[in-house]
């Protein structure tokens, strides 16, 4: 499995997202950043990696980040995790390829049960 990657500038989504990765034995290589900017320092000479990204962070929102993946040609499956409910980010998201799934926080049980399959995609 490769590794995923958690961008939330709220230390407690993170903690949720990797609980709930673990309940479903997603323990190894789960590593989180609470600034987005760390996240791409990180991510520069990796491919294919599953993201969790929210959008609404203070240092960099979550659709620089998408940009600026795009503008390197770093190619990455991400699910935004965000509490927007706006159609006009639901919609925007979809102008991203990298983007596989949208879902509205807070992540439960139930929201990361549909998110089976894309993580059986790593």
């Amino acid at each position: 499995m490769s590794t995923i990657i958690l961008v939330d500038d709220q230390p407690i989504a993170n903690f949720i997202t990797r609980k709930l990765l673990e309940i479903e034995g997603y323990n190894e290589d789960v590593i989180d950043f609470t600034n987005p900017e760390e996240a791409l320092i990180y991510l520069e000479d990796k491919q294919n990696t599953l993201i969790f990204l929210d959008l609404n962070m203070p240092e960099m929102n979550g659709w620089e980040f998408l940009d600026y993946l795009k503008s390197k040609s770093q190619e990455h499956r991400i699910i935004i995790l965000t509490s927007s409910t706006s159609t006009i980010d639901q919609n925007r998201a979809k102008e991203y390829d990298s983007v596989i799934k949208y879902v509205e926080k807070p992540l439960n049980k139930d929201k990361f049960k549909k998110l089976q399959p894309f993580l059986q995609q790593q």
